[in-house]
């Protein structure tokens, strides 16, 4: 990834695919609502330091615990740590649909790792994936899954 595509003041220094963060800002504004350049740069930032923030806590959660391997109760408790555990009962919902979705996958067999995807597939993968983002956020359900054929038009 050329340093151009993403946010950050160093090379080195961690970030957000920019053009991706673009997108997921752009979807869950209306239509009509346009952001500045700088202001969508901003937002990426925060949502770089809101990372760093989550990551650094729940590493602290986990020494506490004298555990070697921050788990997913690590998170959970640094979001109360830190004042968001309004949060918690969402975050846990999508960490265990995100589960199911995994064991799904791994028991079908149909992908054991993203590497075996053809980049269509992955990109249909993807999609429904934002879309059961934007569909958590906005207060609905999940999207129904895709089929294959849906997810990938034109191949039987």
């Amino acid at each position: 990834m050329e340093p151009m595509d993403i946010v950050g003041k160093a090379k080195e220094d961690a970030s957000l695919p920019k053009a991706t963060m673009t997108k997921i800002i752009k979807e869950m504004l209306p239509p009509d609502v346009r952001v500045a350049r700088d202001t969508q740069d901003l937002i990426i930032e925060c949502c770089v330091e809101f990372i760093n923030l989550i990551s650094s806590e729940s590493n602290e959660v986990c020494n506490r615990e004298d555990k070697r391997t921050i788990a997913p109760e690590h998170v959970l408790k640094a979001l109360e740590v830190l004042g968001f555990g309004d949060y918690i009962e969402e975050v846990y919902a999508a960490y265990e649909q995100h589960r199911l979705e995994t064991v799904d996958t791994i028991r079908t067999g149909k992908w054991t790792n993203a590497a075996e995807m053809t980049e269509e597939e992955a990109l249909a993968e993807q999609q429904r994936m934002f879309a059961e983002a934007r569909a958590r956020m906005n207060g609905g359900g999940a999207v129904p899954k895709q089929s294959d054929s849906e997810a990938m038009p034109g191949q039987d």
